[in-house]
């Protein structure tokens, strides 16, 4: 066990941590886990509510934590990496911890050595998650495992086709089955790690039935390595009746295709993760429409945005209020609003239907991840928007006019004829040279009123080095 780690120990100056130690210490650690976090929430139908958290230097680490937990309580806490740490880049990663930890976007962990992280997790009550974006994740996990945190989001889709250009995806979804072998080898002796795949991808005008597919294969590859706690993460497309029928999908997608590990198959809404609105009144009505969505939906937990969204980093005062805010979808009066639920039930029955159209083909083969390889490669399986070349980015999506997110170019996906002339009927006629001032209008759908007034206030400056990563 921790083979990265030794590999790294001499290099970095690492202390090795004891497998058996660490194991114990994850078990007997004071708190709940996010898995029990995730459970108590599902059960009751409360809505967890988790910021984004990530700063370069330990000290200011712990206090953003702390500050975090006395004003705002969030139900996960979280630690978000860096940049560098992200793609390996290790040795720069504390180079800069030491020269300048401002510098950084997020907390180098690896660098700090999980010895610090146990000092973080034993700082807050909150069990606590690390968030990142590798697409080779085994040094950052074993560390991560060593310092006790219960939740490691990612997967080799959703951490590599939107982030790296040039990551092949068969060493990637290689790479996170063997951290996924390592929680499932945890599963056995009883404790559980939750494992959050990121099917908001790009977040980038983002169909649900692309980021349920994807979830869903990171999903099912984790489950195969014994992998018991499996959270499907979407992101908000910021259309009411389509959202919460993407967040009912998840479990009935889960009784299909996950029926072994159904019951600990958790929905998590990432509030609008495109171009945010500046002005105060605007953010704040997205935030806490992405909490009432995610409430309506069933999920169990949403990662909350802050009002100065639009403006990057955000300081602590600005995502207390975003935690706040987010927490008032569990009110009861907010319950009293409702919705047309004819709606959502056609949109789900859609959203599944295209669903498995797009995973048929990929699990007909006996191996998931070849399979996954060569959908991609085909455009079988794709990702608008991509930066990655191991997928065509061909699919083109569009808003429909009452704002929903269709498909306006299908690429290679192997949908049906008549899920495409449903997409096809939404959006209406769109001429081709209307095609790029429509996606731009699109993309900034929430942002016609934008100006840059009543955003950051004045003594946000000095609390940039509090503030929260934007990036996962």
């Amino acid at each position: 066990m921790f083979d990265q780690h030794r590999q790294h120990a001499a290099a970095l100056g690492l202390v090795m941590p004891d497998w058996a130690e660490s194991v114990h210490y994850l078990r007997e650690l004071p708190k709940p886990t996010v898995h029990e976090r995730l459970r108590a929430a599902k059960a009751s139908g409360r809505l967890l509510v988790q910021p984004r958290c990530g700063v370069g230097d330990h000290a200011r680490m712990r206090s953003l934590l702390l500050g975090l937990q006395t004003q705002a309580a969030p139900d996960v806490a979280t630690l978000t990496i860096d940049a560098h740490t992200r793609l390996k880049r290790f040795e720069v990663a504390a180079r800069v911890m030491r020269e300048d930890p401002a510098q950084l976007n997020g907390y180098p962990l690896v660098a700090h050595g999980w010895q610090r992280g146990r000092e973080l997790n034993e700082a807050v009550h909150a069990p606590v998650q690390v968030r990142h974006g590798s697409p080779d994740p085994r040094l950052l996990f074993e560390v991560a495992l060593a310092s006790g945190f219960s939740a490691f989001e990612g997967g080799g889709i959703g951490y590599n086709i939107p982030y790296c250009k040039d990551v092949a995806l068969a060493d990637s979804l290689a790479w996170w089955r063997e951290v996924d072998s390592l929680c499932g080898e945890l599963a056995l002796g009883g404790v559980l790690v939750d494992r959050e795949f990121f099917g908001t991808l790009t977040a980038v005008l983002m169909p649900p039935a692309i980021q349920l597919a994807t979830a869903l294969i990171e999903a099912m590859l984790a489950a195969a390595c014994g992998v018991r706690c499996l959270s499907i993460a979407v992101c908000q497309t910021g259309h009411l009746v389509q959202d919460v029928a993407m967040l009912r999908a998840v479990p009935r997608l889960a009784e299909r295709f996950l029926p072994a590990q159904a019951a600990d198959v958790f929905a998590v809404l990432h509030q609008f993760m495109g171009a945010f609105p500046s002005q105060r009144q605007d953010s704040d009505a997205l935030i806490l429409r992405g909490a009432l969505v995610a409430k309506a939906g069933g999920a169990v937990k949403t990662i909350n945005k802050t009002f100065q969204e639009a403006m990057g980093v955000p300081s602590l005062e600005a995502n207390v209020s975003g935690i706040l805010l987010s927490k008032a979808a569990n009110s009861w009066i907010l319950d009293l609003m409702g919705i047309d639920q004819g709606q959502v039930a056609e949109e789900r029955h859609w959203i599944e239907r295209e669903v498995d159209e797009l995973l048929a083909p990929v699990l007909d083969s006996s191996d998931l991840l070849r399979a996954t390889c060569a959908a991609f490669a085909s455009g079988r399986l794709d990702v608008p928007f991509s930066a990655s070349r191991g997928a065509r980015a061909e699919v083109i999506p569009m808003r429909a006019p009452d704002g929903s997110i269709r498909i306006f170019d299908f690429g290679r996906l192997p949908l049906s004829a008549e899920v495409k002339q449903r997409h096809r009927g939404q959006l209406g006629a769109v001429a081709d040279d209307a095609v790029f001032n429509k996606l731009e209008a699109d993309i900034g759908w929430f942002c016609r009123n934008n100006d840059w007034l009543d955003v950051v206030p004045a003594e946000a400056s000095a609390q940039r080095a509090l503030g929260v990563s934007q990036q996962e």
